[in-house]
């Protein structure tokens, strides 16, 4: 692949990646109350300040992510995000038969995401990335 097509795909697979973080994190302000409902209903502590810390790192990191800054750290930290929210939240496996086939999907397209991710914090963000400028 040449350098351009390179760091436009890079640049597309860091702006999907960032996409489903960024749109979720508006959305759990919007549905500020279902979101702390949905994570009281988990038996996780302090549901507010959850959702709070939730909607602040969707968003800091998936739009640190999509502009490429510090985009090793910010993937990481959405890796390891996502790995816990998956085994917390789409644990198919203790959920009712009629809910497993779809719960399971959603956990492994986390683990898809998670994949992506890791793959960022590994070969960093591209040549079309703030990172990359800082570098250069």
């Amino acid at each position: 692949m040449s350098g351009t097509t390179s760091n436009a795909a890079a640049l597309a697979g860091r702006f999907l990646l960032a996409l489903i973080f960024i749109v979720a994190g508006f959305s759990k302000i919007g549905g500020f109350g279902g979101t702390v409902g949905y994570i009281a209903s988990k038996g996780l502590p302090l549901p507010q300040l959850l959702a709070v810390g939730t909607i602040v790192l969707e968003i800091v990191a998936g739009a640190a992510l999509l502009i490429g800054y510090r985009a090793r750290w910010a993937a990481a930290a959405l890796a390891a995000f996502t790995v816990l929210a998956t085994v917390l939240f789409h644990n198919y496996w203790a959920m009712p038969a009629e809910q497993q086939q779809v719960q399971q999907l959603m956990f492994m397209k986390n683990l898809a995401i998670t994949g992506g991710l890791l793959m960022v914090a590994v070969l960093n963000a591209g040549g079309w990335s703030l990172d990359a400028r800082r570098r250069g």
